[in-house]
């Protein structure tokens, strides 16, 4: 399948409204139906504005975070759509990608929720 990664860049402690910039983009991507996001956590960064960016031992707010998702040509748009309709002000990049599932069939779906203070999936 053809699409787009869309790639946001972002801190830690940035928010709009009462979510930080990374919820709100991980809540409005499943609402659009976009399946599949990955969040990684950097050590550093230098912003658009060529402010720097890192995350130190005692204070993790201003960690550079990157939300990555894989979404067809009408999802890529639909989330670029939502994140101006809102005014999120974030960078971004849209590269074209090709993505799919290898493999044979999907593995039965396992929800398993872990805690920092239980060692066993509920």
């Amino acid at each position: 399948m053809n699409g787009y990664q869309l790639t946001f860049y972002t801190e830690q402690n940035r928010h709009h409204g009462h979510r930080t910039v990374c919820e709100w983009l991980l809540h409005e991507a499943k609402q659009l139906g976009i399946h599949g996001a990955t969040v990684i956590n950097c050590a550093q960064g230098t912003g658009h504005a060529g402010a720097h960016h890192a995350a130190h031992m005692l204070k993790l707010a201003d960690q550079p975070v990157q939300i990555i998702l894989a979404a067809t040509e009408d999802e890529a748009q639909r989330m670029l759509d939502a994140v101006k309709a809102a005014q999120v002000h974030v960078f971004y990049t849209r590269s074209p990608i090709e993505f799919g599932v290898l493999g044979g069939d999907a593995p039965p779906s396992e929800h398993k929720h872990f805690s920092l203070f239980r060692h066993k999936p509920q």
